[in-house]
C-alpha cells in the first residue's frame, strides 16, 4: 500500500497528480526528512540534493514538444548528447513556465517521478545502479525514498540512455599556472584561428580602453591626487556621466546636487572609490554585452553592481586590523562577471551552447558546464586578461579563485570575498547556480561574523530600488 498517509501527516500538501501517480502505479515509499547543518540551520535544497545523490527532474522542450527527463543531482545534463539521440533541439523550459506549474500544484520543484505530468520521459541509466534512491518530492523539506524494484515500476514506457556526466570529474581545478595551456588547448580546438604567437591577437580582444591605462598607471603614482583622477575621468564623457550618476544615486544619500567628477570624489564616494569604479566601468565597457543570455540569468551589470555593494557591505563588517584594500575588494566584485562577457566575444556558437547547458543544469555552477564543453572557464579567462593588462594582483586573484572558498595564499581574501557575496546573492535568488550553504570556515578566515554578513545582505536587498537604478543606467 501506498504510503501516502506519511506525507499528509508531515503538514504539507500532497498534489492530486502525485498522490493518484502513485496509487496507480501502487509504489511503496518512505519519506526522507531534509537534514541540517552543524549549526542545525536546514540544508539548502540544492546541496541537500546532491549530497545525497537524488533523482532530480528537468522538463525540456523544443516545437515538438516537451520531455521529462531524471537524471542524479549530482550529475551535468549533457544537453547535446539528449539532442543527438533524439534528433531534436530541446533547451529548458522557461522560468515563467515552470513558476505557473509549481504555482499550480503548490510545488518548489519538480516531483523526479516519471509521467507526472503525461510527458514522455527520458531516465538516465545511472539510475538503475542503487539499491535505493531518494527522489525530489518537489518539497524541499523531503525526499521520497524507493527501492530500485518500486523506482523501475514506475518507468514502463521511459526511454533509457546515458546523458549525464558526474559534476566531480568537471570540477578539479590545477590552478593557476595551467591557464594559459588550457586557454590555447581550447582555441584550437573551438577555433579555426591560427595560435599566434601572442595569445591576445590569437583571441582578438580589444586593446585596454585609455582611460583605463591611465587609470592603472595612476594607481602606483604616489603624488596623484582627486585633480589627476578627475582630469582622466572627465576626459571620457560616457565614464564620467556614469561615474557622476552613480554618486547621486539614493543609494548614497548625497546631501545637495552632484555638479561635477570633483564633487563626486570629495563629497560622496571617495578618492580610492571613485579610482576603482571608474577602472570597473571602463573595462565593462571594453566587450558587448551578449544578447543572448541563458533565460532566466541576473543581467550582467545588475550582478556586478550587487556582487559590489555586497563586498561593499562585508569589507565594512570586517574588523579594521583585519580589513582587506576596500577599493581593490570593490572592484574584484564589479569585475567579478567579466569572464562572462569574453566567452560570448571569443567563443560566440560555443557561448550559446554553454546558454543552454546553463538553462538545463540550474543545480550546476557554471564553471563545470564550461570546463564540459570549452575545457576552460570564464574565470580562467578574465583572470589571465587581467594580468595582461597589469591589473592589480589582488584583482587577478580573486577573479581566478572566486569559485574556491578553500583557496590559499597571497590575497587569497579577495576571492573568498567574492565566493562569499555570490554564494549570499544566490541565497536570496539572484544570480545563476544552485544555493548552498557557505563553509563556516570561510566566515573564521574572513574575520567576520556570519550575522554580520547576513545583515550585509539584508541591507543590500532593501537598497534593490536603488541599485536596480544604478544597474540600468549603465546597461543603457
Amino acid at each position: 500500500m501506498t504510503e501516502i498517509k506519511e506525507l499528509e501527516d508531515s503538514g504539507l500538501p500532497v498534489p492530486n497528480s502525485l498522490k493518484q501517480l502513485l496509487e496507480t502505479q501502487n509504489v511503496n515509499y518512505n519519506v526522507s526528512w531534509t537534514s541540517v547543518d552543524t549549526a542545525s540551520n536546514r540544508i539548502w535544497h540544492d546541496q541537500h540534493l546532491r549530497n545525497v545523490g537524488a533523482v532530480k527532474s528537468l522538463i525540456l522542450q523544443d516545437k515538438q514538444g516537451q520531455l521529462q527527463v531524471l537524471i542524479p543531482a549530482d550529475c551535468l545534463l549533457d544537453l547535446k548528447v539528449v539532442n543527438r539521440q533524439l534528433g531534436r533541439e530541446l533547451r529548458a523550459m522557461p522560468r515563467a513556465a515552470l513558476r505557473r506549474f509549481f504555482d499550480k500544484y503548490q510545488l518548489q520543484s519538480i516531483p523526479a517521478l516519471p509521467k507526472l505530468t503525461g510527458l514522455p520521459t527520458l531516465v538516465d541509466s545511472r539510475l538503475l545502479e542503487p539499491e535505493e534512491l531518494l527522489l525530489d518530492s518537489g518539497n524541499s523539506d523531503q525526499l521520497l525514498k524507493l527501492t530500485q524494484a518500486d523506482f523501475r515500476q514506475t518507468l514502463s514506457d521511459a526511454e533509457i540512455c546515458d546523458i549525464t556526466v558526474p559534476l566531480k570529474e568537471l570540477e578539479t581545478d590545477h590552478g593557476k599556472t595551467d591557464d594559459v595551456n588550457q586557454i590555447i588547448g581550447a582555441v584550437r580546438n573551438f577555433t579555426t584561428l591560427r595560435v599566434k604567437q601572442r595569445l591576445e591577437e590569437t583571441l582578438e580582444l580589444p586593446p585596454l580602453p585609455d582611460s583605463a591605462q591611465r587609470i592603472i598607471k595612476m594607481r602606483v603614482d604616489p603624488n596623484a591626487d582627486i585633480s589627476d583622477l578627475a582630469t582622466i575621468v572627465e576626459t571620457d564623457p560616457s565614464l564620467a556621466a556614469q561615474v557622476v550618476s552613480w554618486a547621486a544615486s539614493p543609494y548614497y544619500s548625497a546631501p545637495g546636487k552632484i555638479k561635477s567628477i570633483h564633487d563626486a570624489i570629495v563629497r560622496v564616494l571617495g578618492f580610492d572609490m571613485v579610482l576603482n569604479l571608474a577602472l570597473g566601468l571602463a573595462l565593462g565597457k571594453t566587450l558587448n554585452i551578449p544578447k543572448d543570455g541563458p533565460e532566466g540569468m541576473t543581467s550582467y551589470w545588475k550582478m556586478s553592481v550587487y556582487t559590489a555593494a555586497m563586498v561593499e557591505g562585508l569589507v565594512n563588517s570586517i574588523p579594521r586590523e583585519h580589513r582587506p584594500g576596500f577599493g581593490l575588494a570593490y572592484l574584484s566584485g564589479l569585475l567579478s562577471n567579466f569572464g562572462y562577457l569574453i566567452l560570448a566575444e571569443v567563443f560566440p556558437p560555443h557561448f550559446k551552447t554553454i546558454c543552454r547547458y546553463i538553462e538545463a543544469n540550474p543545480h550546476a555552477h557554471h564553471r563545470v558546464i564550461e570546463q564540459h564543453i570549452l575545457g576552460i572557464s570564464r574565470e580562467q579567462l578574465s583572470s589571465w586578461l587581467m594580468d595582461l593588462w597589469y591589473m592589480p594582483q589582488e584583482v587577478v586573484t580573486a577573479l581566478r579563485f572566486q569559485n574556491n572558498p578553500q583557496c590559499q595564499g597571497e590575497h587569497s581574501e579577495y576571492a573568498k570575498l567574492i565566493y562569499l557575496a555570490r554564494s549570499l546573492l544566490r541565497q536570496a535568488g539572484i544570480g545563476t547556480g544552485p544555493r548552498e550553504e557557505v563553509p563556516p570556515l570561510l566566515f573564521e578566515e574572513l574575520h567576520l561574523e556570519r550575522e554580520k554578513a547576513e545583515a550585509a545582505l539584508a541591507s543590500v536587498i532593501e537598497s534593490s530600488t536603488e541599485l536596480d537604478t544604478i544597474a540600468g543606467q549603465l546597461a543603457n
